[in-house]
């Protein structure tokens, strides 16, 4: 059932996803606008890439908690619509938050509609809908950005782990998280089309977080 209340909480969660974490960072502690650097993407990797780990950090995790809470604004709202927080309906819902975040990272209003790549909002909202395959989506993610330092190749190897977590190794009767799952694996490949066009070409930059710069 649609409510004032409901679509108040898709705009706020769009809005909240909309808050440009790798911008307004960028530009409050070191006068740069990272979007204008590396990759271009207002993204906690370019982050890195462009601004060291001490601004990289901070985004990333400001980015997952985006969609972290943005999803779980359906605990707060939801739950009076949609019934029982572990009911389909919820669930529905909250999925629908969290691509409302994610769309707001990716076409932010508070900058100009130019936002990153969406990876760390799309974490926190499968953080928030199955924890269990949230985290063996990280554990792939590590494994092959140890084995790689490609971080596009890390995103796209736990993207397409998600749907065969919730599918297989985590199954779950919500037939909508599975489906979500796979809508994830093309939006990854949507976003990371130039990286993919690099990674054929073996032109993609490898990424060293824990590399020290020299003076």
């Amino acid at each position: 059932m649609i409510t004032v209340y409901s679509v108040s909480a898709l705009i706020l969660a769009y809005l909240c996803g909309s808050i440009p974490t790798a911008v307004w960072i960028g530009l409050a502690f070191y006068d740069i606008d990272v979007r204008e650097y590396g990759s271009g993407n207002a993204g906690a990797t370019n982050t890195f890439r462009v601004l060291g780990k001490k601004a990289g950090i901070p985004v990333m995790l400001l980015d997952i908690l985006k969609g972290w809470t943005a999803t779980n604004l359906a605990y707060f709202i939801g739950v009076s619509t949609t019934g029982a927080q572990n009911s389909t309906a919820y669930t529905n819902y909250a999925l629908a938050l969290g691509v409302a975040a994610v769309m707001g990272h990716l076409f932010p209003i508070f900058a100009g509609f130019r936002g990153g790549k969406g990876v760390a909002t799309l974490f926190g909202m499968i953080l928030a809908i199955h924890l269990h395959a949230a985290l063996l989506c990280v554990v792939v993610f590590i494994v092959v950005l140890l084995v790689t330092k490609y971080v596009s190749l890390s995103s796209i190897a736990a993207a397409f782990t998600y749907p065969i977590g919730v599918s297989f190794v985590f199954p779950t009767p919500i037939r909508s998280i599975v489906i979500y799952g796979m809508c994830i694996c093309l939006l990854i490949l949507v976003t990371h089309q130039k990286n993919i066009e690099r990674l054929l070409k073996g032109k993609e930059s490898k990424v060293n977080f824990f590399k020290k710069k020299t003076a």
